[in-house]
């Protein structure tokens, strides 16, 4: 009877073990785990230490185990992107409003400096001031008109490129940058538009002059070849060719079908002499 009870109560300081063991595991389990979600990576902030680790790698996708007291900091890795609506002024001073798209991502095996000098919130504290600052600087370069010539490639790529060392120097990698609805003062697209029209019209004036020049050379041209051609005609005419050609018509009409009386030597060249026929 005794060892049953010794038994029955081993089993109970075994099960009060356990539950002792497992209860706090099942109430902490959310905080010695984390998942990071796809395409995002995370930093652990030690509680009872420095805080984050800059140097430290970052925790990939996937589930993890942590200590209950540290926490975590999810970043997104995957390229985002950030628009803005820009009012800057050109080199003489005149209005320019623009839409600006930048494409970036944290730089990864950085995000611990990202966290410990620039924090979550980078995209208002970095990419959006460094975005108004570049354009500015860019764009006080150039007059509005230039933004409708080949110098639009220009200015965009040399807004990238500053840009992009801008970020670089914030732990953010820069993809691209796109620039999109550029509005000119109204005085100035107008003053634009009669300029291309001008230009359009003196091409067209310059055509015309060209096509004329040209169909006039081809006249003179033309004239020079049939004053050639009735020079050397009449050089080559005379009398006995006249004649030998009008022996040839009267042969071919006395051979043809047509009733006629032909008088030979009667002309007054010595040609034949058709009186008459059908």
């Amino acid at each position: 009877m005794s060892t049953q009870y010794e038994d029955e109560k081993k089993r109970i300081k075994l099960i009060v073990i356990a539950a002792m063991v497992i209860l706090p595991v099942v109430l902490l389990w959310s905080s010695l785990t984390v998942t990071i979600a796809s395409g995002h990576a995370g930093l652990i902030f030690h509680t009872f230490g420095n805080g984050v680790n800059p140097d430290a790698p970052a925790m990939t996708s996937g589930f993890h185990l942590k200590a209950p007291w540290d926490k975590i900091y999810e970043y997104e890795v995957r390229q985002q992107e950030i628009f803005e609506n820009l009012e800057v002024l050109s080199s003489n001073l005149l209005k320019i409003r623009m839409d600006m798209t930048v494409f970036y991502q944290p730089t990864y095996n950085k995000l611990g400096y990202l966290e410990t000098e620039r924090g979550n919130r980078y995209e208002s504290k970095v990419i959006q001031p460094a975005m108004r600052a570049v354009s500015r600087e860019v764009i006080s370069k150039y007059l509005p008109e230039e933004f409708n010539t080949t110098k639009r490639e220009e200015i965009q790529l040399e807004i990238e490129n500053r840009l992009s060392k801008k970020l670089a120097e914030n732990y953010i990698q820069l993809n691209d940058v796109l620039i999109r609805n550029i509005e000119l003062p109204l005085t100035l697209e107008q003053a634009i538009e009669r300029k291309l029209q001008q230009e359009q019209e003196s091409l067209e004036y310059e055509f015309r002059i060209e096509k004329a020049s040209k169909e006039a050379q081809r006249k003179r041209i033309e004239a020079e070849g049939i004053r050639d051609f009735q020079n050397i005609v009449s050089q080559s005419i005379n009398d006995d060719l006249l004649k030998w050609k009008g022996i040839e018509a009267t042969t071919e009409l006395a051979h043809s079908n047509n009733a006629k009386i032909v008088v030979i030597g009667s002309g007054d060249s010595g040609l034949p002499l058709i009186l008459g026929g059908n």
